[in-house]
């Protein structure tokens, strides 16, 4: 069930599981006007990458998000959580592992049609389907497990990395292990995200 543990703290494989069965299953988005698109840069310690925002899709997740990084939010907190193969995450936490205050939550979007393919940016969450706050993830293969189906929510896609994303593939394959308050799956060496700021469209 590690695929599914895209979460902000530590919890069980099995209560995330029960949780996503007891949950309803989510609707398509209703069509929203078309909007521009917006894209972010996400500088690290280990080089940058752009991603771009899908406000077409997932309108509510990319206003969110871009609070955070208007807010600076981002700015020093590190990837916390890296598994090769399958997704790098950050956003939640400093170069201390200590949390990060994000107390604004966001709807979940994941019947908007975007799925969880390679190079996508999602929302990490709790079992909460709606409890997304400021952590994100790249997907660094297809996750067909974290999108949504008939009988659970799924993790809400919002933007895809259209440039660097060898930066993402380098960060997934860092050392990890035991680090603060995690277990495993941690970098060994703090992945800092100096800053995530706009950048003009194409």
């Amino acid at each position: 069930m590690k695929q599914l543990l895209l979460i902000a703290g530590l919890i069980s494989s099995a209560y995330l599981t029960s949780s996503f069965a007891a949950e309803p299953a989510p609707k398509a988005a209703a069509p929203v006007a078309t909007a521009p698109s917006a894209q972010v840069q996400v500088v690290t310690s280990m080089g940058n990458f752009t991603i771009e925002l899908n406000a077409e899709r997932a309108p509510l997740t990319v206003a969110h998000f871009l609070k955070y990084v208007d807010q600076g939010h981002y700015s020093g907190t590190i990837f916390h959580r890296v598994v090769a193969n399958f997704v790098i995450q950050g956003g939640g936490f400093d170069s201390t592992y200590k949390a990060v205050p994000a107390p604004s939550k966001v709807v979940n979007e994941s019947g908007n049609g975007l799925t969880n393919q390679r190079a996508t940016v999602g929302m990490a969450r709790s079992p909460e389907p709606h409890s997304s706050d400021a952590q994100f993830f790249v997907n660094l293969y297809d996750n067909e497990a974290l999108d949504p189906n008939k009988t659970r929510w799924g993790y809400a896609v919002f933007g895809k990395v259209v440039q660097g994303m060898e930066v993402v593939d380098k960060i997934g394959n860092v050392a990890t292990g035991a680090r603060g308050p995690f277990k495993e799956d941690a970098p060994l060496q703090p992945v800092v995200i100096e800053r995530i700021e706009r950048v003009a469209g194409p």
